[in-house]
């Protein structure tokens, strides 16, 4: 055998033995290949699992983050809501005062009331008998009212304070009025001035007769002729048919 022939020899047997050691070594690392291939899968399943709870604790933290937010806008509304309780409270312990009060009150104003209805009354009765019928009525229909259920104390005090009014009103005005007066024990159709509480005249329709009350004697006295012209003057006066002017009546002097 030639060299050249032992050389492509060797050179074949080492080829031959590279390869069974190359196949050798890749049956050896088939299983660490496998190994490897089975962790690198197992890593990216640990990684997906990794990557959606992390995605969980992202989407549980942003829910939570809202959470407290909300939870703070609460605490401020519920502050804002106590406030207005302990204010609605102490407004009911107010008014239950109040009502407390009011009770002790109508116990009290009832008979101030009645008290001021029979003075008016009295008043009334002793004043210059103008409008009588009117007057009397009125304190009338106030003594009834007070019997009543279906009026408020504050309604019944109302009116009270209304009738002392009206009178109080009487003292400061002129008024001209008809109605039905007894002359010499006939009766006859006459018209009255009122001026204030100072003076109540009557005068017949045809001028003729006219008197006036006096407060001492609390009667009626006749007026002489000489009044007619200011008598009627003055009716024209509180008829509003003729401007203000001065008046000459008579009037009563009291002590």
């Amino acid at each position: 055998m030639t060299r050249l022939t032992r050389l492509s020899a060797t050179f074949l047997g080492l080829s031959i033995l590279a390869g069974n050691s190359v196949a050798q070594q890749q049956k050896t690392l088939q299983p660490a290949i496998k190994k490897a291939t089975a962790i690198n899968h197992s890593a990216a399943q640990s990684q997906q699992k990794i990557d959606h709870i992390s995605d969980q604790i992202s989407n549980k933290l942003q829910q939570f983050k809202a959470i407290n937010k909300e939870i703070t806008g609460l605490n401020v509304y519920n502050g804002q809501l106590q406030k207005q309780i302990n204010n609605q409270m102490q407004e009911m312990a107010d008014l239950n005062a109040s009502i407390d009060d009011v009770s002790i009150i109508e116990r009290q104003i009832s008979p101030l009331m009645m008290r001021m209805i029979t003075g008016l009354e009295q008043f009334v009765a002793l004043d210059v008998p103008f409008l009588a019928e009117e007057r009397t009525h009125r304190v009338a229909e106030l003594k009834a009212m007070m019997d009543r259920a279906d009026i408020a104390p504050s309604e019944k005090f109302r009116r009270v304070m209304e009738a002392y009014q009206v009178e109080m009103d009487y003292g400061r005005t002129l008024e001209a009025y008809s109605g039905l007066h007894t002359i010499d024990g006939q009766e006859r159709d006459v018209d009255f001035l009122r001026v204030g509480r100072t003076a109540l005249i009557y005068q017949t329709r045809d001028a003729s007769l006219q008197g006036t009350w006096d407060k001492q004697s609390r009667q009626w006295q006749a007026l002489p002729s000489s009044y007619r012209t200011q008598v009627t003057k003055g009716l024209r006066m509180a008829k509003k048919q003729l401007a203000p002017d001065l008046l000459m009546l008579p009037v009563a002097i009291t002590d």
